[in-house]
């Protein structure tokens, strides 16, 4: 039964005395009152949560946390999220590039996307063309005003819709191609079947997503599941004891997909680098495997 929402509004300097009630250490009350005037303790709460003594409703903070201890982990997660969408970038752009290349090689039509017959849903490709249709109305890009003004054709190629859409919508259109050789094509590219290509596009974009809006990822115990792989191409890792709601199996995906896209990135170091930056870190609650760095994945 919903009731009246009835908590009322604290400011930044009420707040910082609430949270020395708790326990927490500050250092600089004034200094704390403008990080979370600049923050917000709503966004800021999220990471006070792993300090509190359980059980965690009784908002009663462990011996000895600091306020400092809590923007370090503050940082952590937004240098995180920094590497990841710096990553996953990568990945997108080659998913963007393949799905076109591979699509019209295949198909050896370069208006493939914009045409019902390649698709088994017609909803869904009624649906996706008219986000196409929306997407391309609304680009300033160059090349799309100069189709538009030079071409009689009512879509420009495949190579110039994929740049203007989105991951999601991208993997929309790979999920409804009617042509199980030309998934497999597409998916196998990166090593992988159509069914785990398809969920870990949408893990990637999930999570991508969560980097652009500046949501926490360290701890994160993740909505969706993705699809665990039977036999792959490249080097994997042994999923056996690893939980796959935790950021730790999608720094494994990403590093699975930079080995096609990127094959001289240097993913590994950078992740290293950055939990040697932040030593106070709980790799395990990221869900890092004790020996992960033995896995020949990450070798």
């Amino acid at each position: 039964m919903k009731t009246n929402f009835t908590k009322p509004y604290s400011s930044p300097e009420q707040i910082v005395q609430i949270l020395k009630t708790r326990g927490m250490l500050i250092e600089n009350e004034q200094k704390a009152e403008n990080y979370l005037m600049n923050i917000g303790y709503h966004r800021l709460s999220a990471y006070i949560y792993p300090f509190y003594k359980s059980p965690k409703s009784d908002l009663k903070l462990k011996e000895g946390t600091t306020f400092k201890q809590v923007l370090t982990l503050y940082r952590f997660d937004k240098k995180l999220r920094i590497l990841f969408f710096n990553e996953i970038e990568k990945i997108e752009v080659a998913i963007r590039s393949v799905l076109a290349n591979i699509g019209c090689q295949e198909l050896n039509d370069k208006y493939w996307i914009t045409k019902p017959e390649y698709f088994a849903n017609a909803d869904k490709f009624n649906q996706t063309l008219a986000v196409i249709e929306k997407e391309l109305a609304s680009s300033k890009e160059n090349y799309i005003e100069d189709f538009r003004r030079n071409y009689v054709e009512s879509y420009p190629p495949a190579w110039m819709i994929t740049e203007v859409l989105s991951f999601g919508n991208l993997n929309y259109i790979y999920s409804n191609i009617a042509s199980n050789r030309l998934m497999k094509r597409i998916a196998g590219y990166f090593g992988l079947q159509p069914q785990v290509f398809t969920s870990w596009l949408t893990v990637l974009a999930n999570l991508r997503n969560m980097c652009c809006h500046h949501a926490r990822v360290w701890n994160r115990d993740f909505m969706l599941n993705p699809a665990e792989p039977r036999k792959m191409a490249k080097i994997w890792i042994d999923t056996s004891k690893i939980d796959k709601k935790k950021i730790y199996y999608r720094l494994c995906i990403i590093r699975y997909f930079l080995a096609s896209v990127s094959p001289n990135n240097n993913f590994n170091k950078k992740i290293v680098d950055l939990l040697v930056q932040f030593p106070s870190i709980d790799i395990a609650a990221m869900g890092f495997c004790r020996d992960w760095q033995n896995q020949n994945l990450w070798n």
